[in-house]
């Protein structure tokens, strides 16, 4: 049976909007993507019907609550093959990752290596570097290929006996690449590495097994999965979360504390200090409900085709450089137009109603190693269509010709 983007577009009340009259067709989802009713229509319910803190009270709304935010925990566990215990709800992949580097770091000393690569999002570079400015921790990087692809061959010569951590992403937000995390977890864990991925696109484009990765770390962001802004995900082996110490002091994270002395919950609810992202637990449980009622792979069959139907039409656009080409890339398309900024290139498109990304999409590395300063970018999701595609082909066109 045939995907059928136009159903699923009926369940997105935004995407019936218009902008400077024209019909919206929004193509930033690897920034964040939109809300279909399922997500909007749980969270109202909560605050409408059954909202209060979780965990420590005792009546009915409490319990209510609770249950819900439980649940949640248990369905983003299921989704991604991990036990309810390795999953810790953050406020974003942004604080996942700090909390992770933050731990591990604890433990680090001068000289010590960690290796990332040139195509990281800065979420997964600046805390790091926190690291090699305050403990003198050795930042590794490695090569990406002219055409987007991870270098192997750098990757394994950059592992060795100070190597104590290796942070890659799993699907670059630039280039649309993925990489093998099975295979790479494997190599570091052969140097005697820790891992940890950034699975914020990935996670939306393809199922992930986290116990068949075996990386010690994965994280990823709500909002990029048709959940709400707010909240990420941490899972962790129990075993590593076990070592890690608190991230943040408050409630929920302790045992017991006096005035001598503090002793500290068993993760997750260790470094789940305050009250948590409660609203936004529920709405992602309900994203994920919604995601998993999908064919993946009708999906993802889908958003190729919108990419390969975009690269057909441009095809001999001279005036066009994609930036990224890896084999099997995702629904990704970074770009830049001879003669114009892509600020400029995405205002003009923004008359057509034709929403992009522009600028250096949190990549500055991965800038400077295109020399460019910056790109636009139009990324494909399950709710764009042919039509769409077309849409943008047009109006990119159009926009080229002002430059000409």
């Amino acid at each position: 049976m045939a995907f059928d983007a136009e159903a699923i577009r009926k369940q997105f009340p935004i995407l019936s909007r218009q902008v400077h009259g024209k019909p919206l067709v929004y193509l930033d989802s690897a920034a964040s993507a939109q809300k279909p009713r399922a997500v909007i229509e749980a969270m109202t319910h909560a605050m409408e019907y059954s909202y209060a803190n979780v965990h420590r009270g005792l009546h009915t709304l409490a319990n209510e609550t609770t249950d819900a935010y439980e649940a949640a925990r248990r369905k983003v566990a299921a989704f991604i093959g991990a036990d309810e215990g390795e999953i810790v709800f953050t406020k974003g992949a942004t604080e996942a990752v700090n909390l992770v580097a933050a731990g591990i770091g604890a433990g680090l000393r001068a000289g010590d290596e960690i290796v990332i690569s040139e195509m990281e999002h800065h979420a997964n570079i600046v805390p790091w570097h926190f690291l090699r400015e305050h403990k003198g921790v050795v930042l590794k990087w490695v090569r990406v290929t002219d055409d987007g692809v991870l270098d192997l061959d750098h990757f394994q010569s950059l592992l060795g006996p100070r190597t104590r951590v290796v942070a890659l992403t799993h699907m670059s937000n630039v280039l649309g690449t993925i990489n093998d995390g099975k295979a790479l977890a494997r190599m570091a864990h052969e140097a005697g590495a820790l891992v940890l991925f950034d699975g914020c696109q990935a996670i939306v484009h393809r199922p992930v097994d986290v116990k068949d990765i075996d990386a010690e770390f994965y994280v990823f962001s709500g909002h990029k999965l048709y959940g709400p802004t707010g909240i990420g995900i941490l899972y962790g082996k129990a075993g590593e979360l076990a070592k890690l110490p608190p991230y943040q002091g408050g409630g929920e994270m302790i045992g017991i504390v006096s005035q001598d002395e503090i002793t500290y919950a068993d993760p997750p609810h260790r470094f789940e200090a305050g009250t948590p992202p409660i609203l936004e637990a529920i709405g992602l449980g309900a994203a994920i409900d919604w995601i998993s009622g999908l064919d993946r792979q009708a999906v993802a069959e889908h958003e190729h085709a919108l990419y390969a139907r975009v690269r057909e039409r441009l095809n001999g656009a001279n005036w066009l450089r994609v930036i990224g080409e890896a084999p099997g890339k995702g629904a990704i398309l970074s770009f830049t137009v001879d003669g114009a900024h892509a600020h400029d290139v995405a205002q003009i498109l923004d008359r057509y109603g034709v929403a992009v990304r522009a600028g250096t999409h949190c990549a500055e590395p991965l800038m400077r190693r295109f020399g460019v300063t910056s790109s636009a970018r139009a990324s494909f999701a399950l709710y764009n269509t042919q039509e769409e595609a077309d849409v943008f082909v047009d109006a990119l066109t159009k926009a080229q010709a002002f430059f000409a």
